[in-house]
């Protein structure tokens, strides 16, 4: 695990602020007829007027600066020339750096008017993602964020992805250590100030079970069901947790 100084936290907080004005320029974009491709190119256009550059474009190969999850993707959507169809759900991820360090989060919308399932599912995933968080605090143990996500979603009558989970971040975008959004609490290393974790709960309305596609990047439900997936960087501090680039409300 890599700990962080409160300077690098404070360019943490930056990169993760042009993600969140992303994610906000997203919100008000999102609508029927509007494409994937679309949002990706004013993301994109809008993290580089920012001062900070896509992390996901060209990632490992990844094609472009935003993931765009519809539906039944849980994560690693690829933009394309699709229009959003009312009714449906995106999750949109983004990743930034910004002087060297990186900022990650993302938000599940809805695209125009959705149905109770699609509501309910979101509201849990955001809610499951807010335990977590307040589960960070002086003395607790990894396993214990993974824990409150699992009890709150299993409680909602849903389940959460099991092969992708949420990670460290800092001067890469994938850390030590892992984050998984199951376990049973008490578990792993405990938390000390430093530490910079991406926590993003991916919960699914049916089965755990992931398939990947041809293309080697869009993960799908394998029952088809619905699927959402929030995010937030978060920084553990003496005192709990801080959500970066995001108004402490947020967490």
């Amino acid at each position: 695990m890599v700990f962080k100084t409160p300077g690098e936290i404070e360019l943490m907080d930056e990169a993760n602020r042009i993600v969140h004005g992303v994610l906000e320029l997203v919100a008000d974009k999102v609508e029927p007829g509007v494409t994937t491709r679309e949002l990706d190119q004013e993301a994109e256009a809008y993290i580089r007027s920012s001062g900070g550059v896509p992390a996901f474009l060209n990632y490992r190969g990844f094609p472009a600066t935003l993931c765009t999850s519809v539906n039944d993707v849980i994560v690693h959507g690829i933009p394309d020339d699709t229009p959003l169809e009312g009714g449906s759900i995106i999750g949109v991820d983004c990743g930034v750096v910004f002087k060297g360090y990186y900022g990650d989060a993302a938000r599940t919308f809805e695209v125009g008017q959705v149905g109770d399932e699609a509501t309910t599912l979101l509201a849990a995933t955001r809610e499951s993602l807010a335990r977590a968080i307040a589960a960070i605090g002086p003395g607790a143990h990894l396993s214990d964020i993974g824990h409150a996500v699992e009890t709150h979603v299993k409680e909602k009558g849903y389940s959460v992805v099991r092969e992708f989970v949420g990670h460290g971040i800092g001067s890469a975008l994938h850390e030590e250590p892992q984050v998984p959004n199951f376990g049973r609490p008490g578990h792993g290393p405990r938390l000390k100030p430093g530490l910079v974790l991406a926590i993003e709960p991916m919960v699914n309305v049916g089965g755990p079970e992931v398939k990947v596609g041809a293309d080697g990047w869009t993960a799908r439900t394998r029952d088809g069901s619905l699927s959402a997936h929030f995010e937030y960087s978060v920084a553990v501090t003496s005192s709990g947790a801080r959500v970066l680039g995001a108004p402490r409300q947020a967490a």
